[in-house]
């Protein structure tokens, strides 16, 4: 048997459908038998050039001119970007224009989609197909670990007995839920990979119709797809969850059950921005490559019911003339503060000034903080600028127009969030950087209403589930976004007060990923969880005037008094 005809979908005739035909139009691209050729060609409306079979793909079928209708086009002009025919050549409109022979440009585009078609199918596809083959092994591994979990469960469960039932079906509804959640992610993730290879596989059948193609006009259309197939879609990581017995107490069984930690997946922080899926217990699927401390329950008995001063440092800030403004953990043994002067000063918890250093422009900075690899950071409101200081060296990072910087924060992943002002209308936005590239701006909500007032206090933190916390005084609220810049909630105190008398200052999170916001008007802290409800204040440390706020890798936190220059290191956890 001849190859070309062993396929088994056989070749046949566009006509009358005989089988095997040996003859083919070069220029309308259908199967003949012999029999049909005459009424192939009867038909004079177009062109005609019958070859055999085994000669198909011969003839170049060129374009014709739009111009001059009785003339095919073997140039193209690379000025107009057409193709040309002699009579526009001797026209004289193309003169002094650069043409190149239509030929050129079909092997070009053909090597183009050859290349193209190699990748497809010898890296692309492979990679994709890899991917999902190792979905199934995912989806065992969940169901092995929630087996190990659920055996961990049930042997605590023996020693409470009858007296926590109950308990226990809730603790396992708890992990059912996150298997779900799992499950639903991996299924999300198998779903796109199984969108992308059926696309794949679209487009290389449509490149090997191309490849058969001598229509230029078709194959010069052609672009190509292959760099949004390159990469895998965004791969989670996953932070499964582990069960800790406690011992019995029959008054807090619930509790002393043992705590199930969150499940969290992350993805990368893409350019489009990120996507952010809500999780068990309102914690998320975060973008970025980020690193959780253990989790514990966010519960009010985590909460100690009188919160204790450990420590406080006498800073030379203080007073109507040199308040104190902001406070940043360098370390658990060393604070950043600044204030009302162009000095920023850096003291350990002894009260001993290790440092000072003065702003590039001599202004006052509005805000500092620590970055991730422990360089200092400010905000210079009048110089419009974002500076870094490394040693004795300070580098402008970011410099603004428009906009004035109001207050920033260093995030998990390293970026930098600012939130800023404009000189003209503009509402207030909070800017992500990296580096000083701008990747990500945050400034309405989904109704197209601005998320923050226009007013010039406003401190910013980001939280352990990447929600960006804004206190915004003259809003009287705290404006919680998450990392995709949706808004979540807006927290204007406990329910029983009144919102005209809630005006927040500073603002932190600590590693349960409760916010922490000090009014100073009632000298007093608020400390809601990450949903926004209300948990406690912490009001019974003899604080004046608190204002600039930050917490240190325990838990600690450490509380800038406006007035009295003080930092006083508070422990509210238990």
């Amino acid at each position: 048997m001849d190859p070309q005809y062993s396929a088994q979908d056989i070749v046949r005739c566009d006509l009358c459908e005989t089988p095997v035909p040996p003859m083919c139009c070069d220029i309308c691209h259908i199967n003949l038998c012999k029999a049909c050729v005459g009424e192939h060609l009867s038909d004079d409306s177009k062109d005609h050039k019958v070859v055999p079979f085994h000669k198909r793909g011969s003839t170049i079928n060129y374009p014709k001119c739009q111009k001059h209708s009785n003339k095919i086009c073997e140039l193209q002009c690379k000025h107009c970007n057409i193709p040309i025919c002699a009579s526009c050549v001797s026209s004289g409109d193309h003169e002094h224009h650069k043409k190149v022979d239509i030929l050129k440009i079909l092997t070009k585009k053909k090597e183009l989609i050859e290349k193209d078609l190699q990748e497809l199918q010898k890296l692309i596809r492979p990679k994709f197909q890899k991917a999902a083959s190792e979905i199934p092994a995912q989806k065992a591994g969940v169901k092995q670990h929630s087996l190990k979990l659920t055996a961990a469960l049930n042997k605590q469960g023996e020693a409470l007995h009858k007296e926590i039932n109950n308990l226990i079906q809730r603790k396992q509804s708890e992990i059912e839920e996150m298997n779900e959640q799992h499950l639903a992610a991996i299924t999300t993730q198998e779903d796109a990979i199984n969108k992308a290879i059926h696309e794949i596989k679209q487009v290389i059948q449509d490149l090997q119709k191309l490849l058969d193609s001598d229509d230029v006009c078709l194959v010069s259309e052609y672009t190509s797809r292959n760099e949004e197939f390159r990469s895998l879609p965004a791969q989670f990581q996953v932070h499964l969850p582990t069960f800790s017995p406690q011992e019995i107490n029959r008054e807090q069984l619930y509790q002393q059950l043992g705590s199930l930690s969150q499940l969290l997946i992350t993805y990368p922080l893409t350019d489009e921005g990120a996507r952010t899926i809500e999780e068990h217990g309102g914690l998320k699927k975060t973008p970025g490559d980020v690193s959780s401390p253990p989790a514990r329950l966010l519960s009010d008995k985590l909460l100690s019911n009188s919160p204790s001063i450990l420590n406080y440092i006498q800073t030379e800030f203080g007073g109507l003339n040199n308040p104190l403004y902001n406070v940043s953990c360098l370390s658990d043994e060393e604070i950043w503060t600044c204030g009302d002067n162009k000095i920023m000063k850096l003291y350990n918890l002894k009260g001993e000034l290790l440092n000072s250093i003065q702003t590039k422009s001599g202004n006052t900075p509005r805000e500092i903080a620590v970055t991730r690899t422990g360089g200092l950071v400010y905000a210079d409101n009048n110089d419009r600028s974002i500076n870094l200081v490394s040693g004795t060296q300070i580098q402008t990072l970011i410099s603004l127009r428009e906009w004035r910087p109001l207050g920033l924060c260093s995030t998990s992943s390293g970026d930098l969030l600012v939130i800023m002002n404009n000189d003209g209308n503009k509402p207030t936005k909070v800017v992500r950087y990296s580096g000083s590239t701008e990747k990500q701006t945050i400034q309405w909500d989904d109704q197209g209403n601005p998320l923050y007032s226009t007013g010039n206090i406003k401190y910013l933190s980001e939280n352990r589930n990447l929600d960006i916390c804004v206190a915004d005084w003259e809003a009287y609220a705290v404006v919680v976004v998450s990392v995709a810049g949706k808004l979540r909630f807006r927290y204007t105190g406990p329910p029983s007060t009144p919102r005209e008398s809630f005006r927040p200052y500073g603002i932190t999170t600590d590693s349960q990923a409760n916010i922490l916001t000090s009014y100073s008007a009632n000298n007093c802290i608020h400390i809601i969880n990450l949903d926004g409800h209300f948990l406690r204040f912490i009001h019974n440390c003899d604080l004046q005037y608190p204002w600039g706020l930050c917490v240190d890798s325990q838990d600690n936190l450490f509380v800038a008094e406006n007035n009295t220059g003080k930092v006083k290191k508070i422990m509210y956890y238990q």
